[in-house]
């Protein structure tokens, strides 16, 4: 590869050139990632190659071109992944995601072309550098969300600069050709995808989310003062390597010039979406995506007008802990745990790294994770009782996910209840069959819940359904007749409803 690279860089530019385009031509509709290890091939020798700076970015967009198909074939791939990902999909997306690095410093060198006098198409020219820098830049992060992994250093400080370069040329709302995306709309999307916390998904929910952003969201406009109302306004230090800022959380310092943005129509749009779902609208109609008019998407719309409208101040501060702790994942499992508490669990090997009354961070030691998702229920119990006062199973929700080699996963959990019990839900007509369904009963945990929960498989029960028979068997078989009056948390994996008595059995 070394040879073949030097030989080409010493090479007449014609025949660099003339090697290039054959090789594109010759891929012309491949969309593997076979190819990745060729295109940054000729992407060095292109660089290497001294040819005018408009002839240079011909060559390049007809790379992009090239890059961008891989690029919309690979991302569906990712949707399925596990944590941590093996060693090999981690190979092939660092291939990628090298590849899309060196592609945007190729489109922000040839911005060199704005300042020859002799050419009569910076305008242009510039426009089409920047956005294909932006949208490679913003390919990038989500490839880092969608496998759990931290974004690289100096991304986002990238993706502000591609911005303000675009608005001191007076380019960055011009609209993209054949009226795509303008620079600015390509900025705020990936803004708004950030904030809406991508660790706390699963990549099948971030792919929604981000054709939710494109297609489905109005514009956001940016202010160089405060917007209101407060408590939806966002602000950005272009010269900081961070995508935004709360408003609420925190506020920038007397040496920023802050970007501010506000989401509040954003956020309505959401809940208004979301709506029009529950009244039983199709997704088709509305515009949206057809994952919308699952329980899963319209949770994530709940969510999204939440984090965008009313992001929440950090209730508690961490506590910095180092003691081990094992971890059962998935309601199936929970409940066989927790009938069957003396028996052996299936459980994984944590570090609790830092803890909140709310929750904890945990790093993984050792043990299956292939079941390990965001959003998902989960048991963890300290296997040094000095740590915790509590001898029994935290029921928590993993709130999000990072890893960033095959070897670490590192995770969030939210506390749910300190102890919970193993029922089983019918409707009367169904008890005949003995189609029972699994469940967990958390207990009340005034003030914050005020009456018992019941945990379910996401979809299984709706808000204010009445009659369900839930079946408990501790000492004895308890029976009763309940109903499920408002939904207090929904994900992928599970939903939790309130509980009322309906009628004493």
């Amino acid at each position: 590869m070394t040879t073949d690279l030097d030989f080409s860089a010493t090479a007449a530019p014609e025949a660099n050139i003339k090697r290039i385009l054959e090789w594109l031509a010759m891929a012309h509709g491949r969309n593997g990632s076979d190819d990745i290890e060729e295109v940054l091939k000729h992407i060095i020798v292109l660089r290497q190659t001294p040819i005018p700076c408009g002839q240079r970015i011909k060559l390049l967009d007809l790379i992009y071109a090239h890059v961008e198909r891989v690029v919309k074939a690979e991302l569906p791939r990712l949707n399925k992944v596990s944590l941590p990902i093996s060693r090999k999909l981690r190979l092939k997306v660092r291939q990628l995601l090298d590849l899309l690095e060196r592609l945007t410093q190729d489109y922000f060198n040839s911005l060199a072309a704005i300042f020859d006098p002799q050419t009569s198409e910076a305008g242009s020219l510039a426009q089409v550098s920047l956005r294909r820098a932006m949208l490679s830049i913003i390919w990038q992060i989500r490839i880092f969300h969608l496998v759990a992994s931290p974004v690289r250093p100096m991304l986002w400080q990238q993706l502000h600069a591609t911005y303000r370069n675009a608005r001191r040329f007076g380019i960055a709302d011009l609209p993209g050709p054949r009226d795509t995306p303008s620079i600015q709309r390509l900025y705020s999307d990936g803004l708004l995808a950030a904030i809406a916390q991508p660790a706390s998904f699963c990549a099948e929910e971030l792919s929604f989310i981000s054709d939710y952003i494109e297609y489905c969201t109005p514009d956001v406009p940016f202010s160089e003062a405060p917007i209101s109302p407060t408590e939806s306004t966002f602000w950005i230090d272009q010269d900081r390597d961070f995508p935004a800022h709360a408003l609420v959380r925190r506020g920038p310092s007397g040496e920023c010039r802050p970007l501010y943005f506000n989401c509040a129509d954003v956020a309505t749009q959401a809940l208004q979406h979301l709506g029009q779902l529950q009244r039983g609208t199709s997704a088709a109609s509305l515009h949206l995506p057809v994952f919308a008019e699952s329980h899963t998407g319209q949770g994530i719309l709940r969510r999204l007008a939440r984090l965008w409208g009313e992001p929440a101040k950090r209730k508690f501060s961490r506590r910095h802990q180092s003691y081990r702790a094992h971890l059962c994942v998935g309601l199936d499992t929970l409940w066989h745990l927790l009938k069957a508490p003396n028996a052996e669990a299936d459980a994984s090997e944590w570090m609790v790294t830092n803890e909140s009354p709310d929750g904890y961070a945990l790093m993984h030691m050792s043990g299956n994770t292939r079941e390990l998702r965001v959003g998902d229920i989960v048991a963890l119990k300290p296997m040094d009782k000095v740590a915790s006062t509590e001898s029994g199973w935290h029921v928590c929700i993993i709130r999000w996910a990072i890893s960033e080699n095959p070897e670490h996963v590192e995770i969030g959990l939210q506390q749910i209840a300190s102890r919970a019990i193993s029922a089983h839900i019918a409707q009367p007509y169904e008890l005949q069959n003995s189609n029972q369904v699994m469940a967990l009963i958390l207990p009340e945990t005034p003030p914050l819940r005020t009456s018992q929960s019941l945990v379910v498989h996401s979809g299984l029960l709706k808000e204010h359904t009445r009659r369900i028979i839930v079946l408990v068997e501790q000492d004895n078989l308890e029976i009763r007749e309940v109903q499920a009056t408002r939904m207090d948390e929904q994900t992928s994996a599970i939903e939790i409803f309130s509980l009322e008595p309906d009628e004493l059995i």
